[in-house]
């Protein structure tokens, strides 16, 4: 093997492994998931009581945030989060259905798929912002065509997500199906953004020319 391709080898690797760092959140994406398994199980064991349910639902989320502010998270980030599991409660208990705990993350996963395709129409894709601020690239990605391509395309798999999860919990939600919803939403976290992420860098390779020197290296 020449020293060219170790080298371009090595760069692909610190690229990938940048990627997967920036874009995994495992930790925040298992934290979302708790609450809900929390509210289920509360209200499953609790008699199917509402109230159980989100009391067991908050205080995990409090202990949850608690947490995280302890190892420096950002307050605002950890305060919304804890918001949406209250606000989600409080809809739940003033409904008298259990499955409209989970109204917020429906709303939060249809913005968020509206988001990421309004970023793309107008060129801003946030795939792109995200990396690109975590990379201190400031605007220079932009101003490289073919990186502002492969993010684009890319962040269209960010879109799918969203839109899988919308597609399955809609009609659990209809239906009122609190223990499915709670099952949907354990396997839609985690196990969604590390299929997410692997996918949208399979997409950023595929759309990068081999003579690009990666995603720390916009051409201008």
């Amino acid at each position: 093997m020449t020293q060219d391709r170790q080298t371009e080898i090595a760069a692909e690797r610190d690229d990938r492994d940048s990627f997967m760092r920036l874009l995994g959140g495992r930790a925040s994406a298992i934290d979302a998931s708790l609450p809900p398994i929390a509210f289920g199980l509360g209200w499953y064991f609790g008699g199917e009581s509402i109230d159980i349910g989100s009391g067991v639902a908050v205080g995990v989320s409090a202990l949850i945030a608690a947490w995280r502010l302890y190892r420096g998270a950002r307050p605002v980030a950890v305060l919304i989060s804890l918001l949406a599991v209250v606000v989600g409660a409080l809809i739940a208990s003033y409904t008298g259905d259990a499955a409209d705990f989970f109204l917020p993350r429906l709303a939060s996963n249809g913005l968020s798929a509206l988001a990421w395709m309004i970023s793309i129409a107008i060129r801003w894709p946030l795939l792109g912002v995200v990396v690109g601020a975590a990379l201190g690239q400031a605007r220079r990605w932009r101003r490289d065509p073919v990186l502002l391509r492969a993010y684009s395309r890319a962040s269209w798999v960010w879109v799918g997500q969203y839109v899988v999860r919308l597609v399955v919990f809609i009609p659990l939600w209809l239906l009122g199906l609190t223990g499915a919803l709670t099952i949907a939403q354990v396997v839609l976290t985690w196990p969604l953004v590390a299929v997410c992420v692997a996918a949208s860098w399979w997409v950023m390779r595929r759309s990068l020319p081999r003579e690009h020197p990666g995603l720390r290296h916009p051409q201008s």
